[in-house]
């Protein structure tokens, strides 16, 4: 792993995110390596070379206690193009020094992770007005987990820490996606009220995004489970039986479903 330590021009970028004004992203690249993800895409970045390193953007939080001063109040995504709690920033502390900036302006913030390192901070998130954590997950079988997201916390220990979370009273949620297309129609009212039982206030789901690259790097990484490339080969009916599924749930249930495709 290539890890580089680099000096930022600006902190917050203008998001077009529903429900974001700002996004806040704290390094460059991924440790996490998820084989779907589709960052290389945005970025222009060669997808041979994704999770092979990380910029440290080392001064991003002087930066952003700078911006702060002039911006006006909006939502902060962190983050929306690498996870802000990737196993670099036990050592680099970026995101928090980050969140105490925006802890003095009070702005309001979303976190999406796939890491329950994120517990660290909660004597820091705790005291936001407005503070959403977005934990995403896209399956429940850990075994298929790994195949696609080989450096991120187990499903556990995600849920683990949506439920400690929940329990404090900051608001979660799980992006459920990019749904695997292992998980059949029938099982989706389990995984939803795996979710509820574990805090989730809302669901966000999403397929897989079938940018160039990501089919075959996909492919690539379950090639020695014959059930995954089964699958992966009526992926788009999956998909559609998913949805018309999630819809159906959600009209039956208290808690908010949402489509992101």
């Amino acid at each position: 792993m290539q890890i580089k330590e680099i000096k930022c021009k600006t902190a917050l970028s203008n998001s077009t995110l529903p429900g974001l004004r700002y996004s806040l992203n704290p390094y460059r690249g991924c440790q996490h390596n998820c084989a779907y993800c589709y960052v290389p895409n945005v970025l222009r970045i060669k997808r041979s070379i994704w999770g092979s390193f990380v910029d440290i953007k080392k001064n991003i939080p002087i930066i952003l206690s700078k911006e702060l001063k002039n911006k006006k109040p909006g939502v902060v995504g962190i983050s929306t193009v690498t996870d802000p709690y990737q196993p670099i920033e036990r050592k680099y502390n970026l995101t928090r020094y980050c969140l105490e900036q925006l802890l003095i302006y009070d702005f309001a913030v979303v976190i999406q992770t796939k890491s329950d390192l994120i517990k660290r901070d909660l004597d820091i998130i705790s005291k936001f007005s407005n503070a959403e954590i977005m934990f995403s997950i896209g399956t429940l079988n850990d075994n298929e987990r790994k195949l696609l997201e080989p450096y991120a916390s187990t499903i556990q220990q995600r849920l683990d820490a949506l439920k400690e979370i929940s329990e404090i009273g900051i608001k979660t949620s799980v992006f459920f996606g990019p749904i695997y297309p292992t998980i059949t129609p029938e099982i989706l009212p389990n995984i939803v009220d795996i979710f509820e039982e574990n805090g989730a206030k809302e669901i966000m789901f999403d397929k897989l995004n079938l940018k160039p690259g990501i089919i075959e790097n996909v492919e690539k990484s379950i090639i020695s489970d014959k059930l995954f490339q089964e699958k992966f080969t009526n992926i788009q009916m999956i998909y559609r039986l998913q949805k018309e599924k999630l819809n159906e749930i959600g009209k039956r249930r208290k808690i908010k479903i949402v489509s992101a495709f």
